[in-house]
């Protein structure tokens, strides 16, 4: 995996793995890979994973089975959504609603175009 140099690994590697969580490839209660398993696909150091890791159990994301593994949260896909529409609503709304209000596109405008992106989906 290529890194984006404006943010820590860690946090990148949280990114992706939020990615599994939200596209249903990680399941509730189901196993996820290994600290080790982890590294290795993204060729990173385990420290950093584990850093990862932490940060997830942390948010009650993850939880860790003794001599198990991580396991996933059964309130993980609620949970990451909320901080995922959090972190939308704080960083890239006021873009968009700069960007709106300065192009002269109407709520109405909004809808339409809305209305045609969701018959195309």
């Amino acid at each position: 995996m290529i890194f984006n140099n404006q943010q820590p690994i860690y946090i990148q590697i949280i990114g992706q793995m939020y990615l599994r969580i939200l596209s249903n490839e990680w399941l509730p209660d189901n196993r996820i890979p290994s600290v080790r398993d982890t590294a290795i696909r993204f060729e990173v150091n385990p420290n950093t994973v584990m850093r990862s890791y932490e940060r997830l159990q942390q948010n009650n994301i993850i939880y860790n089975k003794r001599g198990m593994g991580y396991y996933l949260s059964p309130n993980a896909l609620e949970q990451v959504k909320s901080e995922q529409k959090e972190e939308f609503y704080k960083n890239e709304l006021p873009k968009i609603f700069e960007k709106i209000t300065s192009l002269g596109i109407t709520p109405d405008d909004i809808k339409i175009q809305l209305d045609e992106w969701n018959k195309g989906r």
